[in-house]
């Protein structure tokens, strides 16, 4: 019978215990990194919905600020977000229109690709369906 562990026990646990720990950590570090660029890119494209107005087909090829857009839709913008919609800026790209359906009798759908661009870049379409 054995009063105690060896030293070549303790030694093989340890050894044991700091790989999973360097393990658990390591998958710990991945996902707060992945969960923070997960925030990022939510919070960014919330505020791409303020460049989805219909005058955003004006602005290809064009810087613009989200207080550019929203200030002719709501007069009277309190000075607080009237300084965050300026802060709020993004680069505009706008496809031309492209045919889905065109018919002289029945319905015409065509398609815009609108893409803005910052640091996180964001694509979105536009549909337009006519002649009903």
């Amino acid at each position: 019978m054995r009063p105690a562990f060896t030293l070549i026990e303790i030694l093989v646990s340890v050894v044991i215990l700091a790989t999973s720990i360097v393990y658990v950590m390591k998958i710990y570090g991945q996902k707060h990194a992945q969960t923070a660029y997960i925030i990022q890119r939510n919070s960014a494209a919330l505020s791409d919905s303020l460049f989805l107005t219909e005058d955003v087909l004006r602005y290809s090829k064009k810087e613009k600020r989200a207080y550019d857009l929203l200030h002719d839709t709501f007069r009277n913008i309190p000075d607080k977000t009237g300084g965050l919609l300026k802060q709020t800026k993004r680069n505009i790209y706008v496809s031309p229109p492209a045919k889905l359906m065109e018919s002289d009798d029945g319905p015409n759908a065509e398609v815009r690709k609108i893409i803005l661009k910052d640091t996180f870049n964001a694509s979105y379409h536009r549909f337009k369906v006519t002649g009903f």
